[in-house]
């Protein structure tokens, strides 16, 4: 079943048949936990927890970020390898719809290992929290989520005022590419595409102050990007309950 349902999506891709963004989404977190048991199938668990806690200590380092001991983090699709790793004396809330999967497909996802983690099964959008957390993370993940405007937002009431945010996402180079993209199923695992103008205009419009950005890595399509920004929006402006976007 699942060979043929593969074959289904390549055939969409070669035929130019679009499909819509809430399928799109259904299909990406079916080929989500997939792909992550080809990736990890030949990789010692233990050996790629250090390899990922030293890749997001040099995330860390290349931001200028090193939140405090007594700081509240979150890490927004944090996936079975997220930045929380690199937080074991600090607070964390780890977010992800697939954790269950992760738990019971993924030797490489323990949570036991990490009992100064909280981690919380739940899709992005559905997350409640209101003036929370001193630092939101939210890493290879925003472009997965079914609701991206919602998403963004989700994050942003989350956050204290003046709380300080780190996103990295793919960004597409080049403004027809991106156009392609959304129209036809090019990249299965991403239901949404953007540019660095989409996600600067997008925070900025709910208050985000952008800090720093930088490249991480550069590709023929797509561009890693990270931004580091603060919270500044005044209190009385503050968006409420998903309202106003």
């Amino acid at each position: 079943m699942s060979n043929c349902f593969d074959a289904f999506l390549v055939l969409l891709c070669k035929k130019h048949v679009a499909i819509p963004t809430s399928t799109r989404w259904r299909v990406a977190q079916w080929l989500e936990i997939r792909w992550w048991q080809r990736y990890l199938a030949s990789q010692a668990p233990s050996a790629y927890r250090q390899q990922k806690i030293s890749y997001w200590q040099r995330v860390l380092q290349r931001m200028d970020m090193a939140p405090p001991d007594e700081a509240r983090l979150l890490d927004a699709g944090c996936g079975p390898a997220g930045i929380f790793l690199a937080f074991p004396r600090h607070q964390v809330d780890a977010l992800d719809p697939l954790l269950t999967a992760y738990a019971t497909k993924l030797e490489h996802f323990e949570p036991s290992l990490h009992p100064q983690t909280n981690f919380i099964t739940q899709a992005l959008e559905e997350l409640r929290a209101e003036a929370t957390y001193d630092y939101v993370f939210c890493l290879n993940a925003i472009n997965h989520v079914a609701d991206w405007e919602q998403s963004l937002l989700r994050l942003t009431v989350a956050a204290k005022p003046g709380a300080t945010l780190l996103l990295g996402v793919d960004v597409h180079n080049k403004a027809w590419l991106k156009a392609v993209f959304r129209s036809l199923p090019g990249d299965v695992l991403h239901p949404h595409q953007h540019q660095r103008n989409d996600y600067r205009k997008a925070l900025e419009d709910l208050g985000w102050h952008i800090e720093r950005t930088h490249t991480w890595s550069k590709g023929i399509v797509f561009d890693y990007w990270l931004v580091k920004a603060v919270l500044r929006y005044p209190e009385k402006n503050r968006p409420l309950n998903g309202d106003g976007l």
